[in-house]
């Protein structure tokens, strides 16, 4: 049962292949067995490469199975039109089209299963991809927001220098009459003189200034870093709305491109394995001797031919005979007198009603 069905994937007449010896059979099977295999790998690949882009068995079933379909009765087609000749260039150029197109088909099916095979190293690639992603999204999130924020900045570190400023000048107002009690700055005259009260006076001024300026600064200063926490809330709301599509960047295409900055020998090897197994049943039958089933066939061919061509030869001299009857019948109707005279009588008929039509037209015209 198994023999019949690898025979029927060949593409083989079954009733020829019947009467053909049992190691000829075998040897059909085989090829037919490659036809089998090859299709079985191709809805493998094609399956699980639709499962990549959109991640159901089912779908992806239901392509794989239409893709190995489509393959093996594409390679059934080939192997089973592909005629054994006297002269193996003739059978290579005549099969020639078909192994170009392994090769693409190939490459297509290889893809998917060097995508699987190399899944651990290919997640690496990504993995670093999308942190690259990450963060590259976060810079250009900040980016957008950068003139607000430095703008805040800005104001806050302009009022926390006034302060600083004052602090600084309230200092040294402090400085200034402490030194000029102590005699040590100023006068140089130790006591509380006039000197002494004007400085003292011009710090107790700068202090309630100071204290003044904080307590108003306190109030800017709480609502520009409460406006630097809501632009940092906003960055951060615009990088977790944008997190799930980098999270998400591991489709079919993203997998192509991490596998192609892996080392290329591996990957070119499997490849060349997918190509070897896509171009096996057409390299099985050009290798394949000519035996019994091809003489059989190439007689029942030739037979078929020389009918075909009997036909045709009766066919032309049954035409050249039918016109060599018909140009002596018309040769001997030119001569008949009666058949000129029915003749003549129908043309004068035909002129007189023409012209009787022409002078009615004209009399309507000139009315």
């Amino acid at each position: 049962m198994l023999k019949r069905f690898f025979l029927l994937c060949s593409g083989v007449d079954k009733d020829l292949i019947a009467g053909c010896s049992n190691g000829e059979q075998n040897k059909y099977a085989g090829i037919g067995a490659t036809v089998f295999f090859t299709a079985f790998m191709a809805f493998l690949a094609g399956s699980y490469a639709l499962f990549t882009v959109f991640d159901n068995y089912y779908i992806a079933t239901a392509f794989g199975l239409v893709w190995g379909l489509l393959i093996f009765n594409l390679d059934r087609f080939i192997v089973s039109t592909l005629k054994k000749r006297d002269s193996f260039l003739d059978e290579f150029i005549q099969a020639s089209p078909r192994i170009a197109l392994a090769l693409i088909i190939a490459i297509v099916i290889s893809k998917p299963l060097e995508i699987k095979i190399f899944e651990k190293e290919i997640n690496t690639v990504i993995l670093k991809e999308k942190n690259d992603m990450a963060l590259a999204n976060k810079t250009q999130v900040a980016n957008l927001y950068k003139s607000d924020v430095d703008q805040n900045q800005a104001a806050m570190d302009s009022v926390k220098q006034s302060i600083t400023t004052k602090e600084k000048e309230v200092a040294a107002l402090y400085q200034a009459y402490i030194t000029e009690a102590e005699g040590t700055a100023g006068t140089k005259k130790m006591g509380k003189g006039p000197i002494y009260k004007e400085k003292r006076a011009a710090y107790d001024r700068a202090a309630v200034e100071l204290d003044s300026l904080k307590k108003v600064s306190a109030a800017t200063l709480s609502e520009r870093e409460a406006r630097a926490k809501s632009l940092q809330a906003d960055v951060d709301k615009k990088v977790s709305e944008t997190q799930p599509v980098i999270d998400g960047f591991d489709g079919l295409m993203a997998r192509i491109n991490a596998l192609g900055k892996l080392p290329f020998l591996p990957s070119f090897f499997i490849m060349l394995l997918f190509l070897a197994i896509e171009t096996a049943p057409v390299i099985a039958k050009l290798l394949s001797p000519k035996g019994e089933y091809d003489f059989k066939l190439e007689d029942q061919e030739m037979a078929l031919k020389t009918v075909l061509e009997q036909n045709r030869y009766q066919s032309s001299l049954q035409q050249q005979t039918d016109a060599a009857i018909y140009d002596r019948v018309y040769a001997d109707l030119r001569e008949d007198q009666a058949l000129y005279d029915y003749k003549r009588k129908g043309a004068r008929e035909l002129l007189q009603l023409q012209a009787d039509g022409f002078v009615a037209q004209q009399k309507k015209v000139l009315k």
